[in-house]
């Protein structure tokens, strides 16, 4: 990529005043191997963290997902395992919404 090679350049530039300076050319070596994995494995750590948000699904499409939902008036529980959002609404009963009680989540 063209951050590596940036980065290497970087590298060589500073090895290469560190062997004018008299320092031993095996410590050099090691210190921009270990320079050059550091940057690296940084940069692709951020640069998984940047990624977009995936796009939403097409209307119509349903998602996954396990909430269990119950009623505070009467005590009836309700599972939700399919929903058109990661979020949805929760439930009405005896005309009142829903309270959350567990997720998948809360299993894991």
């Amino acid at each position: 990529m063209f951050r590596h090679r940036n980065v290497a350049i970087v590298i060589l530039a500073v090895a290469s005043v560190l062997l004018i300076q008299g320092y031993p050319l095996w410590k050099v070596v090691v210190a921009g191997l270990f320079a050059y994995v550091f940057f690296s494995v940084g940069f692709t750590l951020l640069g998984s963290m940047a990624r977009p948000i995936p796009e939403p699904l097409p209307p119509g499409e349903l998602r996954k997902l396990r909430s269990t939902y119950r009623c505070d008036i009467c005590g009836t529980e309700v599972r939700m395992t399919l929903a058109p959002n990661e979020d949805p609404e929760p439930p009405r009963h005896c005309q009142d919404e829903m309270r959350l009680t567990a997720t998948i989540e809360d299993a894991l």
